[in-house]
């Protein structure tokens, strides 16, 4: 017999045959279930239960996704921010002075200098 794994969740296929099966059981005549969890008032409220969870769970992945959406326009609202006040530092100080460099710049005087390299006559 496999083991049951509950921390997964169960493949829609199967939630859906158990709730036709739930459905299915107002035709059934003389049932007389032996577990408390499997009378029809137990089965209603599971049933009642899954689908408030189920609401639940949709209402919340919503409010997640539109949080993930506000943190991240946030995030490139800040990131233009810093770029625009790092241009603005340039444009104020100049591309070679310390006011560039400490807002994360290279000094312009740091860079190294293109070289020529002399061409070879191929005789």
């Amino acid at each position: 017999m496999p083991v049951v794994n509950i921390a997964r969740r169960l493949p829609g296929k199967t939630v859906s045959a158990d709730v036709v099966s739930y459905n299915g059981l107002g035709a059934v005549e003389n049932y007389i279930p032996v577990r408390s969890e499997a009378t029809p008032i137990g089965l209603k409220t599971a049933y009642e239960t899954m689908l408030a969870q189920r609401q639940k769970e949709t209402e919340l992945t919503a409010l997640l996704k539109a949080a993930a959406d506000a943190s991240r326009q946030a995030e490139w609202n800040f990131h233009n921010a810093v770029l625009a006040m790092k241009e603005s530092i340039r444009g104020q100080f100049g591309p070679d002075s310390d006011e560039a460099q400490s807002v994360g710049y290279k000094k312009k005087s740091e860079y190294k200098r293109g070289r020529r390299t002399p061409k070879t006559n191929a005789s």
